[in-house]
């Protein structure tokens, strides 16, 4: 149900805002949330132009969280490079379904649920959960040597 673009994102953004004011390089990002670097930088593109990722060109460059991490839900990543599509006619094209059928009827409920649920969760619901792994991101703290994997501002 999910795009792996949405799925890419997700990871890059918890992993971002999960270190607050730090900048990190795309490959540092591409390696420590296991998405090819090819298709991050797509990503990447997406979250800058959605307004919750800042880019900074050149050495010293990277990528950073733009926003607060209690102000951003799942449903705003998502948005940001590959909105959930409801269904708002027949997919069909049928002339005389001017209602949805039963089937996407139903359909349209579960992406409506799910539209929902992502909208409720923030990202600071996932991060910054003491004892608890950084989700979709393998990096913690002591794994980031400043001279290497971020520039702080």
């Amino acid at each position: 149900m999910l795009s792996k673009t949405a799925e890419y994102a997700l990871r890059a953004v918890v992993c971002l805002a999960s270190f607050p004011g730090e900048s990190f390089s795309g490959e540092i990002l591409a390696e420590k949330t296991q998405v090819p670097r090819s298709y991050l930088h797509r990503v990447l593109q997406d979250l800058v132009q959605g307004g919750l990722v800042h880019s900074r060109p050149g050495p010293g460059g990277g990528y950073e969280f733009s926003r607060v991490a209690d102000q951003v839900t799942i449903l705003d990543v998502v948005n940001a490079v590959h909105p959930l599509e409801r269904i708002r006619q027949c997919p069909l094209g049928l002339p005389d379904h001017v209602t949805l059928c039963p089937l996407h009827q139903e359909l349209d409920r579960a992406y409506a649920a799910t539209e929902t649920a992502f909208r409720e969760v923030k990202l600071s619901d996932m991060i910054g959960v003491p004892g608890a792994s950084v989700p979709l991101c393998d990096v913690s703290p002591r794994d980031i040597p400043p001279s290497d994997a971020s520039v702080s501002k």
